[in-house]
């Protein structure tokens, strides 16, 4: 990590405050300062603001809540910068990866998580691996703002094109009936609405999206690039097939996909362009406010399995509590808060149904299967009869490898080099470089 100087802090922390509520009360229990996430959806920082409010006049807190945007990476320059002085917020949203880039900075959080566990259930195991670092929890698993990327097609076009009908296949308030949901049968359905006009929306940038998709398909053939112990895996049977599922697959994109960002695909589908993206329902959202009739014909759904199982795209946030903190026991006191079920149904209904909570007993809340239109297209989104793994891409690989491995988008420029001509093999001795290199910084 580069160091800050006074100044860059100052800019990073001042300009990445979007908004700074204060909760005024009796300040027995002295203040706490909290740097959340500013929110995607319309709404959805008031109902964490009124959270903590209720949390704060209850406990006799002064609470300052600063909403940080992500544009920009502000918000994980605020994460460094207050790193580097430590000096900030008490309490602080961070992404995925950058709990265990600074787990040495931060408060262990056992006696939050063992009663939550007890009370919502277990958490599946890419939250584990991000979130607990030398046998201790580091972060609390954040409900504003994590998500999953699963498949959301047109119900129309799909069941014209491909002959699915993705309803009946994971119909609402119902388990799945999606044996047949493979790879194979999806590159047939990619295949078949590429020649009606109408491809699948699927990115290979350098951009979360891209990269949460790539990771998903290569599990799903067993493909890793560097395993548990950090040993270099690139040079395997299981690589070799999931390059060539995509080398098959580019020929039924767009032919820009490697230039996508995290709006290309959003932008393709509510143009009426597109027949399938992966996607949390933040393009059904805007579709459902911008393009009704389309939003009407949008199903979100699992997705498909391949050699070695059924995996899906999930990055989850985290909540945590810096070991310079001035108030941990208030600090630790909020996040159990935030994390009761009635928090979390709060923070999600407020979110429209975009927020996920990370554990098992919180899949099934009535937000998803009442969104519309149509009714229960959200119902399959949290995974509720976990039916597929949820995963990150660059697992299993010791956390920081796999943040480079995810950061430098290193699956989907393999998938690029190998589908624009590179012979197979200079692709895989490309990528165990580049795999070396990440594991020596």
């Amino acid at each position: 990590m580069s160091k800050l100087s006074r100044r860059e802090f100052i800019a990073a922390t001042s300009t990445a405050l979007v908004t700074a509520p204060y909760v005024r009360g009796a300040y027995a229990a002295g203040k706490l300062t909290i740097g959340f996430w500013d929110h995607w959806v319309p709404g959805a920082n008031k109902g964490a603001t009124d959270l903590v409010t209720e949390w704060a006049e209850r406990e006799r807190v002064e609470v300052q809540i600063d909403y940080i945007t992500s544009q920009g990476n502000k918000l994980l320059l605020t994460g460094q910068a207050e790193a580097q002085a430590k000096t900030g917020h008490d309490v602080l949203r961070q992404a995925t990866w950058q709990p265990h880039s600074f787990a040495e900075l931060l408060e262990p959080v056992d006696d939050v998580m063992e009663p939550v566990l007890k009370q919502n259930g277990s958490v599946n195991k890419t939250v584990n691996y991000l979130a607990r670092a030398n046998g201790r929890w580091i972060g609390v698993p954040a409900c504003q703002g994590s998500q999953i990327q699963p498949p959301c097609s047109r119900i129309d076009l799909m069941k014209e094109h491909a002959k699915i009908d993705v309803q009946a296949m994971y119909p609402a308030g119902l388990p799945p009936k999606a044996e047949h949901w493979t790879m194979d049968t999806f590159l047939k359905a990619a295949e078949a609405c590429h020649k009606a006009g109408f491809p699948f929306g699927i990115g290979l940038g350098d951009t979360n999206d891209s990269v949460c998709t790539a990771g998903a398909i290569f599990q799903s053939f067993g493909a890793h690039l560097v395993d548990a112990d950090g040993n270099l895996t690139v040079k395997t049977d299981e690589v070799r097939q999931a390059l060539e599922f995509y080398r098959r697959l580019l020929a039924f994109l767009p032919p820009d996909v490697g230039a996508w960002d995290d709006a290309s695909n959003n932008k393709l589908l509510i143009a009426g362009k597109a027949a399938l993206i992966f996607n949390p329902p933040s393009a059904w959202a805007v579709a459902k406010r911008d393009a009704p009739r389309l939003a009407e014909q949008l199903w979100t759904y699992g997705f498909p399995a391949g050699p070695k199982g059924r995996f899906a795209p999930y990055l989850p946030a985290f909540w945590t509590i810096w070991a310079f903190s001035k108030n941990k026991k208030a600090a630790k006191s909020l996040l159990a808060h935030l994390s009761q079920p009635s928090s979390t149904e709060k923070l999600v209904v407020a979110s429209a149904g975009y927020d996920l909570p990370a554990y098992e007993k919180l899949t099934t809340l009535p937000v998803w299967a009442e969104a519309e239109p149509p009714k229960g297209t959200l119902y399959h989104y949290a995974n509720p009869f976990n039916h597929q793994n949820l995963s990150i891409a660059g697992w299993p690989a010791p956390p920081k490898v796999a943040q480079q491995i995810y950061t430098r988008a290193t699956m989907t420029k393999m998938a690029l080099r190998y589908s624009q001509g590179e012979p197979l093999e200079k692709t895989l001795t490309w990528a165990e470089g580049e795999c070396e290199g990440f594991m020596r910084t």
